[in-house]
Formats: C-alpha cells, structure tokens, sequence
C-alpha cells in the first residue's frame, strides 16, 4: 500500500509538472494571441488609413480630371471658333487677292490669326494629355482599390 501511495504520489507529482507546463504552454500562447489580436486592429487601422487617403486622392484626381475636361472642353470650343475665324480670314484673303485691295492687311490678319490658332491648338493637346494622365491616375487607383478589397476578403475568410 505504501509503495502504490509512493507511486500514485509520483504521478501526481508528475502530472502537477505537466499541469504547470501546460499551463505555462496555454498562458504563452494566450499571451502570443493577445499579441496577435492587437497586430491584427493596428493593421486593419492602417490598412483603414490607407484605404481612406487613397480615397481622397481619387477626390482629388476627380476633381482634376473634371477640371482638365472643362478646359479641354472650352479649349476646343476656342479653337473651334478660331477655325471658322480663320476659314473667314482665309475667305477674305482670296477677296482681297482678287481684287487687289487692303492684300497687305488680309494677309496679316490671316497670319495673326493663324499664330493664335496654333497656340490654342498647342495648349489644347497639352491639356488633353493633362486629361488622360488623369484618367490614367485614377485607373490605377481603381487598380489599387480593388486589390485592397481582394486582401480584405481574403483576411476575413482567413479568421
């Protein structure tokens, strides 16, 4: 009997130091998971941060876009107006040539406006470039957005 109590004894013992290494083990990985959890909310926050300035600069690349296409818009509306001027100073011109009077003055006025048509024109493609680097700005963005909803989805099927 006092051999069994010795060797009930010994297991008890050894099953009290497995106890405490267990609970070594469960209060580690309790910890290791508080640790987890608080990585996780700083991610999902930063993640959160990230997600919101993207969002204002696509505001704010709307914004631009809508801007450029305006002028793009009265660009064209100019140049198209000093077409019709032009195609008028052109007309005169051939008037002038034809009857042989004020041809010095058509001439300038024709190549005045001429000058000022190709100004025009030359400001309207820089701005259409303006507009399609924009539009360019915000495909990527779009690109950006829908990859952060991709990661998000994966995360949350991951938990």
């Amino acid at each position: 009997l006092k051999e069994e109590n010795a060797t009930l004894r010994s297991k008890i013992s050894r099953l009290q130091i497995l106890s405490e290494t267990q609970a070594d083990k469960m209060r580690k990985l309790e910890k290791k998971l508080e640790e987890n959890k608080i990585k996780e909310e700083k991610e999902a926050q930063d993640l959160e941060a990230m997600v919101q300035h993207v969002e204002q600069n696509l505001q704010l690349m709307t914004k631009r876009a809508v801007k450029a296409e305006n002028s793009v818009s009265k660009l064209r509306q100019e140049n198209a107006l000093l077409q019709v001027q032009l195609k008028n100073y052109k007309a005169e011109n051939e008037a002038l040539q034809l009857g042989q009077a004020g041809l010095a003055a058509a001439k300038q006025n024709a190549e005045l406006a001429l000058q000022h048509l190709l100004r025009v024109t030359t400001s309207s493609r820089a701005s259409i470039r303006q507009l399609l680097s924009g539009a360019e700005s915000l495909q990527l963005v779009a690109d950006l957005l829908k990859s952060i909803d991709r990661i998000s989805e994966v995360s949350e099927d991951g938990q």
